[in-house]
């Protein structure tokens, strides 16, 4: 395994950030760490890079304990954090020469030119890194974190604020990067880990929720999606009497969203229903579970 989490615990005063939380991560996987705002998502990649130390239990990260060799493992780990730190007065080039100096990297040059093409910095290279717009710095974190060819990946919030090409093009970057290296991936944009995760882990108030593959966490989680659109505005106390509505969600009047273990059923009862009311269904459609209905089941 080249992450380790074992009973994990993290106190701040009273406040318990992780609770007595263990997963594994293993080379060549993509991971979702999930989880609301506080979860305790950064806490604990905080503590797995050996920026912080935890009150219990154990981070490993390539074998290594991070609280006994946390020098060795900073040289194995490529850490993109939530709050980016960059100097604004550097240049590009000259900031990514200082990291690999850190790194004790030969060739910097070179190693330089390549990580910059990697993760698309190549119109931007020749600016101060304060002239950058928020996606450009964005990715000017994440080739800091690339440049020394780590072993284990871990990025909080690698998209935020790039626009839907640039998190395509990163997307992409990290699915490849994930071929061979172990990749801990926290976003708050959920479409993006479907696209990018076949494994999610979400944590809450700090305890751990859900540690599966993507595929059978549909399978388990909140039955199917019946989606209906009316011609006609609708109000929710029409489906009252319907008995296999475990959830609804009014998109607007017109367009409704129901979660029900018999999706087939529901689907005919609400044909009945139009009928009986003299209402035009435009659409009805059910598709199964989508992570943000899991999300949200699991962490409301």
């Amino acid at each position: 395994m080249s992450i380790e989490v074992k009973g994990l615990t993290k106190i701040y005063g009273e406040q318990k950030a992780i609770d007595s939380i263990s997963f594994n991560v293993s080379k060549g996987e993509i991971v979702g760490f999930l989880g609301p705002n506080g979860a305790g998502k950064s806490t604990t990649m905080k503590i797995i890079t050996g920026y912080l130390q935890q009150n219990e239990g154990e981070a490993i990260v390539c074998g290594m304990d991070t609280k006994k060799e946390p020098i060795p493992i900073k040289k194995r780990i490529g850490y993109l954090p939530e709050a980016n730190p960059l100097y604004p007065d550097m240049f590009v080039k000259e900031y990514l020469f200082f990291i690999a100096s850190l790194h004790q990297l030969e060739n910097k040059n070179e190693k330089i030119d390549h990580v910059i093409q990697l993760v698309g910095l190549t119109p931007e290279r020749k600016k101060k890194i304060g002239q950058l717009s928020k996606g450009y710095k964005q990715r000017v974190g994440l080739a800091a974190a690339l440049i020394h060819d780590p072993q284990v990946l871990i990025l909080d919030e690698p998209t935020s604020g790039l626009d839907p090409n640039q998190i395509a093009e990163i997307r992409d970057v990290i699915k490849n990067l994930g071929k061979d290296k172990t990749v801990l991936f926290s976003s708050h944009i959920l479409q993006e880990v479907e696209a990018i995760c076949d494994r999610v882990i979400i944590i809450n108030k700090g305890k751990l929720v859900a540690d599966s593959q993507m595929s059978e966490l549909k399978q388990l989680q909140a039955g199917n999606l019946v989606q209906i659109v009316f011609k006609e505005q609708v109000n929710q106390n029409l489906f009252e009497k319907i008995p296999h509505i475990k959830s609804i969600r009014s998109v607007d009047s017109y367009r409704w969203e129901m979660q029900s273990d018999e999706p087939a059923e529901l689907k005919k009862q609400l044909l009945e229903l139009a009928l009986q009311n003299n209402l035009n269904i435009v659409s009805l459609q059910s598709e199964g579970s989508r992570l943000e209905d899991i999300f949200r089941a699991l962490t409301a």
